[in-house]
């Protein structure tokens, strides 16, 4: 059982930055790959990017790629969300997850056990 919370939200204005944090109950947190996703007022939750569980691969929607980062700290059961040059089309609450499964491209919510209850994001224009 992995238990998730998400930190870090807030309101920033458009270009603005912010992180976000997810820290990870347990002792097994090295052998998730950890994702994260979002999900805007009307709209379905979609996918944001993940990192496998070294750490040694990252893959991102290509709505953020090249303005978020994520990056993970096993020794502190924690996986982070940069997110820099916001826009307002980025506002969200933002639910970090974790998953098993070593194998294939981990952009899909089935693939996902466990979910932190989210946090939430807005910029401003």
């Amino acid at each position: 059982q992995v238990q998730l919370v998400e930190s870090g939200g807030g309101l920033v204005q458009t270009g603005g930055s912010l992180r976000l944090s997810c820290a990870a109950s347990g002792r097994t947190f090295s052998r998730y790959a950890m994702g994260w996703f979002r999900q805007a007022p009307g709209k379905e939750r979609e996918f944001v990017g993940a990192i496998i569980w070294s750490g040694g691969l990252t893959y991102y929607a290509d709505s953020v790629k090249g303005r978020f980062t994520i990056s993970r700290d096993n020794l502190k059961n924690t996986v982070y969300l940069q997110m820099n040059s916001l826009k307002p089309e980025d506002t969200a609450v933002y639910y970090c997850a974790a998953t098993a499964l070593r194998a294939g491209v981990l952009i899909m919510l089935p693939q996902y056990d466990y979910w932190g209850q989210g946090t939430q994001v807005t910029v401003s224009s």
